[in-house]
């Protein structure tokens, strides 16, 4: 039967909060650098080049300021990772040594399950099922091992990459997890078994097993390696491309590298599963694969969150040389610090590796390293020495690539290596370079006039915003950051003057907390935010402040949903990085919100009024059906009053 969903006890989930510390969790999946009190990094949910991921240790939260997103270290999990509440949970209590209690969910809640974590539940068991085919079985052992074995792998790899083996069985695992109860749709969606008809079959067959995890991992497919030297059958086979498995957004050993890359600064980019293992025997673990496909920008961006620098170790061979240089713009382009070791004739990572010493190895490599503009310049100038149309060629494409370096002394020693090389004038270089630089802003102007040129003559309308929204989100933010603070305010008191007939308005000055005023005069007015995320929290915001007189983020968060702790999270970081600016060392002296409390409350509070007494007017308006609508139009009017009165305090607010 299929193991039903288990459901944590409060204890434990408080346990794991206690002892959780965001800032940890986030830096074993991104590289953090400090920013004043809180660190900085770049975002894990867009590719962008200048960090604007915070974190927040002393508030315990977490916001990506390209993307939106927000949190504490849960929230994180189940963002970057794809986790369900309850796995990012048990993910924490792993890493922080917390027992978990837990209880059996019912059957029925288990059909809530969406595909994803269907396919992820699959995957777990194939893992374990692959597992103990190898390490389990006579079979196993006998053929799996000792095939390893020769391939230099030994014991402690074989544990650390969880690597199996599938035997020649054409419905072994296909059987097995159709006896534990997994839906024949889930097995096929998870690219481990085949169907042709009615028949079912598995994937994989006779081949040792090299499972692909994520950063955090969990297991999203496979590369299978045959063990025979037949050349019918591929060498290797992967999962296809699934609902959480895409090749090009993945990289063989990142979860195992992950906290080397960090230590070393420096990642090295192989080609295939044996190579990754073979070096981290020898004690290099900082080494990742892009696993056979060519470099994308995402898998380019794994590795920046965790180091700016990358050294490729590739082959001689003409496919190794391609694929080296087909990556050079992506990567340069990415801002990174790009160098290249080109091993020996006829070697390749794995066998460097099984024949040397791992301080062989490393010397190997840190003294065959070159940057990568220069390896390139000087194997293509060896190539097209004699053949000056082609060598031009070469030329235009490698100051093409030094085009896309930003630093400008890097651009200019790249420029003198390059000149030596080719034995052409730093002048000519440079002026190449002009003339690019040209031609990329020329390109982006005509966009510009080409974009212009389509709405010229049509009626510019600006995005229409969500006034209520706004003004709500605003009052949810001044309770977080001001709600305890005590302000004078400006009171005025509405009353009917029977002698002119109208709405007059007195004032008073009035001391009170931020959280008060601000309950009192929605209470006045009768006001109920219609947001239903924030009017959640101006519940729980009011219900503490009610309770202790002030709140505490730290302890609200954990407490919150996924969606109200990324709202919490936001108003609390995006005020954070503006204090970042430091303005009053630049010489411009900005006048911060919490200098104005008073004004922003009064300021906020009236124009809610307005927009409320608008919609009003707007409502009773269209239930006007003739002239003789006597009451209604009555009650338009001094609605009408209302609002003149609102207005004028509002500007003289403003």
């Amino acid at each position: 039967m299929i193991k039903f969903i288990q459901l944590i006890s409060k204890t434990s989930i408080n346990n794991i909060y206690e002892a959780a510390r965001v800032e940890e969790v986030i830096s074993d999946f991104i590289s953090l650098k400090k920013a004043g009190s809180n660190f900085k990094g770049l975002s894990p949910f867009s590719q962008e080049k200048t960090p604007s991921f915070m974190v927040s240790p002393a508030k315990q939260i977490w916001k990506d300021f390209s993307s939106g997103k927000g949190g504490n270290a849960v929230a994180f999990l189940m963002e970057h990772e794809g986790f369900s509440y309850p796995e990012a949970l048990r993910y924490l209590g792993k890493k922080y040594n917390i027992e978990i209690e837990e209880f059996t969910n019912t059957p029925e809640e288990q059909i809530k399950f969406d595909l994803r974590e269907s396919i992820y539940i699959v995957l777990n068991f194939s893992y374990e099922f692959y597992i103990n085919n190898l390490t389990k079985t006579n079979k196993g052992k006998s053929v799996g091992i000792s095939y390893l074995n020769s391939r230099g792998f030994n014991e402690e790899s074989i544990k650390k990459f969880g690597l199996g083996i599938s035997f020649n069985e054409r419905k072994g695992f296909t059987d097995q997890a159709q006896k534990k109860g997994f839906k024949t749709t889930h097995l096929e969606k998870s690219g481990l078994i085949i169907k042709k008809g009615d028949e079912c079959f598995d994937r994989f067959k006779n081949r040792i097993m090299f499972p692909i995890k994520s950063i955090s991992g969990r297991v999203l497919g496979y590369g299978a390696r045959i063990m025979s030297n037949s050349s019918n059958v591929a060498k290797y086979i992967n999962s296809p491309e699934t609902e959480v498995y895409h090749k090009s957004k993945i990289l063989y050993g990142l979860f195992e590298s992950k906290s080397s890359i960090i230590k070393e600064d420096n990642c090295y980019l192989v080609e295939g599963y044996t190579d990754v293992i073979q070096l981290h025997q020898k004690g290099i673990k900082n080494v990742v694969s892009s696993s056979g496909t060519a470099l994308s920008s995402y898998q380019i961006m794994l590795v920046k969150r965790l180091t700016e620098n990358i050294t490729i170790i590739f082959d001689r061979d003409q496919a190794g040389i391609i694929a080296a240089i087909k990556g050079v713009d992506l990567i340069l382009d990415h801002g990174m610090n790009v160098r290249v070791c080109q091993l020996q004739e006829g070697e390749d990572p794995d066998s460097l590796a099984r024949n040397n010493s791992s301080d062989f190895i490393k010397s190997y490599i840190k003294s065959n390293s070159l940057d990568f503009i220069n390896f390139k310049a000087s194997l293509l100038a060896i190539e097209y020495e004699n053949e000056p149309i082609r060598k031009a060629e070469v030329i235009n494409n490698i100051v093409k690539s030094i085009s896309l370096v930003k630093d400008i002394i890097k651009r200019e020693l790249y420029v003198q290596t390059c000149s030596k090389i080719m034995k052409i004038s730093e002048d000519s270089i440079f002026k190449t370079l002009f003339q690019i630089e040209k031609s990329k802003e020329n390109n982006f102007r005509n966009r510009n006039l080409k974009s212009f040129e389509i709405v010229k003559n049509k009626r510019f309308k600006p995005d229409s915003i969500d006034e209520l929204y706004e003004l709500e989100k605003k009052i949810i933010s001044i309770l977080i950051l001001y709600g305890q603070k005590t302000e004078t305010f400006n009171e005025s008191i509405l009353f009917f003057s029977e002698k002119h007939d109208e709405l007059i308005e007195k004032h008073k000055e009035l001391k009170s907390k931020v959280y008060e005023k601000i309950f009192l005069d929605l209470q006045q007015d009768e006001i109920e935010l219609a947001n239903k995320e924030f009017k959640d929290l101006f519940h729980i915001l009011m219900t503490e402040y009610q309770v202790s007189g002030k709140i505490s983020i730290e302890k609200i968060i954990p407490t919150l949903s996924k969606e109200l702790s990324q709202i919490v999270s936001s108003i609390i970081l995006q005020e954070e990085k503006h204090l970042l600016h430091k303005w009053d060392k630049k010489s411009i002296y900005v006048k911060l919100p919490s200098e104005n409390v008073s004004v922003m409350v009064t300021e906020t509070i009236l124009s809610l009024r307005k927009l409320l007494v608008s919609k009003k007017i707007e409502s009773l308006q269209e239930n006007i059906k003739s002239k003789d609508n006597k009451s209604i139009l009555e009650d338009v009017m001094g609605y009408y009053q209302l609002r003149r009165i609102v207005s004028s305090k509002l500007n003289r607010v403003l």
